[in-house]
C-alpha cells in the first residue's frame, strides 16, 4: 500500500492468461459415414476478440473482488495485468504488463457491472493497455511496487542448522533476523512470493521486506524481528506501525521469542499489523519441516552470565 495524492492506493498486480490458455473448440460432429468426430475450431478473428473481452472482464472482476474483500481505508487500486509468454523473436520466456489502470473507489461503487461494457468502461478510466492484447505489447505500469532498495544486503541460511536442542531465545540477534527471513521466505515463496532481509540494525527500523503477490492480501510486507526474553511493550508496535506507514506497506508482522502485554494487542486492533509469540513462531518453523525450542528462563540465565 502506498501513501499518494492524499490517497491510499494499493498496487496490485496480477498474471493474466495468454490467447493460448482460451479454449478454441468450436463443436463436435458425428460423421456417420466414416463412424468418427470432426472437430472445428473458432477463427482467429474470433478468439482475438473473446480474448480481448476476457481481460477487461478479468480486470473488473478483480478489482470488484479487492474493493469487497478489504479495509474500506483502501481508497484506490492500481491493478497491472501482466502474462507470463514466450518472445518470438528471441525464444526466451517474458514477463511484461500489458495493462495498467487506475480506479477510485468512489468511482467503482456507482458502475452497473450488470451491463457495463468492460472495455468501454477501461478506456473511460484512462486505462493503458495496447490496441489488441493479443499483440503482446508492454506497457508501463501506472505506478509499480520497487522491490529496489539500497538497505537489502544477502542473507544467509541457519535454519537448517538448528535442532530441538537450540535456544531461538538466546542465539546471535545477526542469526535471528537472518532464521527469520528464511522462514517467511519459505511461507511466502509457497505462493510466488519473496522476501529480502536488510542491512543489519540490532533491533531498529526493518528487519525484512516481503513481497506477496496475492491480490487481496498481497503487496510490501514489512517484518521486524524481536528476540526477546521480557514482555513486548506497545512503543515497539507503535514503532512498526510508524514504519509500516512510513514504508508504504500494505502491512506489518512483528515477531517475538516472547510474548505481548494486553495494550500492545489493544493498539494493533483494527490496524495493518500481525502479532507473533514464540509459540507461533514455533509452529512457523514446525510447518517448515524445522525443530528449535524456545526458553525464555534459558536464556535470561546466559545473558546474565554474559553481562556479569
Amino acid at each position: 500500500m502506498v501513501t499518494y495524492d492524499f490517497q491510499t492506493i494499493k498496487i496490485v498486480d496480477i498474471t493474466l492468461p495468454t490467447v493460448d490458455n482460451l479454449p478454441n473448440l468450436k463443436k463436435v460432429t458425428y460423421v456417420k459415414s466414416s463412424g468418427e468426430y470432426k472437430e472445428s475450431y473458432q477463427s482467429n478473428a474470433f478468439m482475438k476478440k473473446m480474448y480481448d473481452k476476457a481481460m477487461y472482464d478479468i480486470v473488473l472482476l478483480t478489482l470488484k473482488a479487492i474493493f469487497d474483500a478489504n479495509n474500506p481505508n483502501v481508497e484506490a487500486i492500481v491493478l497491472n495485468g501482466k502474462v507470463n509468454t514466450i518472445d518470438k523473436s528471441t525464444g526466451k520466456a517474458i514477463s511484461p504488463y500489458i495493462l495498467s489502470v487506475n480506479v477510485s473507489r468512489e468511482s467503482f461503487k456507482d458502475l452497473n457491472l450488470e451491463y457495463i461494457d468492460s472495455k468501454e468502461w477501461f478506456k473511460s478510466s484512462k486505462g493503458i493497455s495496447a490496441t489488441t492484447f493479443t499483440k503482446i505489447t508492454p506497457v508501463a505500469p501506472v505506478i509499480e511496487i520497487s522491490r529496489e532498495d539500497s538497505r537489502f544486503i544477502d542473507g544467509y541460511e541457519v535454519a537448517d542448522k538448528l535442532d530441538e536442542s537450540v535456544n531461538l531465545a538466546a542465539i546471535d540477534w545477526q542469526d535471528f533476523e537472518n532464521f527469520i527471513r528464511e522462514v517467511f521466505a519459505e511461507e511466502f515463496n509457497s505462493n510466488g512470493g519473496e522476501v529480502k532481509i536488510t542491512q543489519a540494525s540490532r533491533d531498529g527500523g526493518v528487519d525484512a521486506i516481503a513481497f506477496d503477490p496475492d491480490p487481496i492480501r498481497g503487496g510490501k510486507i514489512v517484518i521486524q524481528a524481536k528476540r526477546y526474553t521480557n514482555v513486548v511493550g506497545v512503543s515497539a508496535v507503535r514503532d512498526l506501525y510508524g514504519t509500516v506507514m512510513n514504508e508504504g506497506a500494505t502491512k506489518g508482522i512483528l515477531v517475538t521469542t516472547s510474548n505481548y502485554g494486553n495494550d500492545v494487542y489493544e493498539f494493533a486492533k483494527g490496524k495493518p499489523l500481525t502479532l507473533m509469540n514464540g509459540a507461533n513462531l514455533l509452529f512457523l518453523l514446525e510447518k517448515h519441516g524445522h525443530k528449535a525450542k524456545i526458553d525464555l528462563k534459558e536464556a535470561k540465565e546466559l545473558n546474565n552470565q554474559n553481562n556479569s
